[in-house]
């Protein structure tokens, strides 16, 4: 499915090429039979090179991208709110183990609440993350390939509603509750959303993590947009309900 995905997109852009081109055929139709008293600014080509069609900047290099980069939102087309970045593959299995709030080789109680296997390689995950002006808060866009069905997800987050960590002796509390699930930007998407916060540190000084995430399945390809921050602004919801539909649409076609 996911292959399918980018074959799609693949399918539209050359269309898009293919329109692009005929408009810049008709365009030079339209100037020849204008006749000679038109003025056209420009210079002047030999016949044989003035046939040619030029389509540079239509190209998309990202559809040459593997899988799953091949369905991850380009950093430009995030929120103008947010400055982001795609991550490097080094960045990606950190990054993407903390917004579980479950780092690699933690362990957890109860013992059957750890993470859902997942490739952290480029192989198996991409993410891209914008940060807000300050600094303080920052949207994530995660795409996995392959990942378990969604009803399994939403089982395993349902089974481990409140999840205590501990790694690198430092313990910490993962609390993750469902929310509604939002409409599938496209048709044929299956969604779920969440909260989730991880309180670590002393009482009186604790360091609180919030996230709320959006996440979308088609076959076994996923996207995850997560909004997180570490102090107690309100979450830009419209910032993250773009990013959701813009990665989804992006990925999956619509």
């Amino acid at each position: 499915m996911a292959v399918n995905a980018v074959r799609r997109r693949r399918e539209r852009h050359m269309g898009r090429v293919v329109m692009c081109a005929a408009l810049i055929v008709t365009a030079a139709l339209i100037v020849t039979a204008s006749g000679c008293s038109t003025t056209v600014a420009g210079t002047a080509t030999p016949e044989s090179a003035s046939n040619a069609i030029s389509v540079t900047g239509i190209s998309d290099p990202t559809l040459d991208l593997p899988l799953p980069a091949a369905l991850l939102l380009p950093p430009e087309r995030f929120h103008a709110s947010y400055q982001a970045v795609t991550l490097p593959p080094s960045a990606v299995a950190q990054a993407a183990p903390d917004l579980a709030g479950i780092p690699v080789g933690a362990k957890v109680e109860p013992p059957g609440c750890l993470p859902l296997a997942q490739n952290y390689g480029p192989e198996g995950t991409a993410m891209a993350v914008g940060t807000s002006a300050d600094g303080r808060a920052t949207i994530s866009v995660e795409v996995v390939v392959p990942a378990p069905e969604l009803p399994e997800l939403r089982k395993h987050l349902g089974e481990c509603g409140e999840v205590d960590v501990t790694h690198r002796g430092v313990t910490s509390t993962v609390t993750t509750v469902a929310a509604s699930n939002p409409l599938p930007p496209i048709g044929g998407v299956r969604t779920l959303a969440y909260t989730r916060t991880v309180t670590s540190g002393q009482p009186g000084h604790e360091l609180t993590q919030s996230m709320e995430t959006r996440g979308a399945q088609l076959g076994d390809a996923r996207i995850l947009v997560t909004y997180m921050t570490f102090d107690d602004r309100d979450v830009d919801r419209d910032a993250l309900d773009i990013a959701f539909h813009d990665a989804v649409v992006y990925a999956f076609g619509g």
